[in-house]
């Protein structure tokens, strides 16, 4: 599965030390992403391939598929391991100047979802479940003088019953002075 057919020029494997550090906001019993492979493409952006298990969700009984709640807690979790380790390996055009340490200073007060759509087209279990999100662009901006960072992402969700889900989400990171 793949959101669009840029070809990667370079792939990391899920980043074992990495992934439990950036899932630590989350509550243990919220901690859905399991693997993520990262992509770098070839226009300085990059992509992201992840599995997932959302046991038993965190708010609600039983639906029987995933739904819209557990689709952005999922998105979050895939772009914020998608922005670290695209910081830590210097994948991405916009953060060049980003260590590791600015991530974890931005992780949750300076990343906004300022915009994010989902189509479901067909139900997705949420026990067992694969994702895909990638940086379709990211664009430095000033507005009233103070720099950010907008981007523009992609994202899709399916399952082995051909299970679908998909959508776009734009990004704002600010305070990145």
């Amino acid at each position: 599965m793949t959101v669009t057919g840029t070809a990667p020029t370079r792939t990391f494997a899920t980043d074992q030390e990495l992934l439990p550090r950036v899932l630590t906001p989350y509550k243990d019993h919220c901690r859905y992403l399991l693997t993520a492979e990262v992509s770098a493409l070839s226009d300085g952006l990059s992509r992201v391939g992840a599995t997932f298990a959302i046991p038993e969700s965190c708010y609600i009984d039983d639906t029987g598929h995933l739904n819209a709640v557990e689709v952005n807690i999922a998105y979050n979790q895939m772009m914020y391991y998608l922005v670290a380790k695209s910081v830590k390996e210097r994948l991405l055009s916009g953060f060049e100047s980003w260590t590791l340490e600015d991530f974890w200073r931005h992780q949750l007060p300076d990343i906004l979802i300022a915009r994010f759509a989902s189509r479901f087209q067909r139900p997705v279990d949420p026990r067992d479940f694969h994702g895909e999100m990638e940086f379709r662009s990211v664009e430095r901006r000033s507005p009233g003088g103070k720099p950010l960072l907008m981007a523009t992402t992609a994202y899709r969700y399916g399952d082995a019953q051909d299970g679908r889900c998909d959508g776009e989400a734009t990004l704002a990171f600010v305070n990145i002075t």
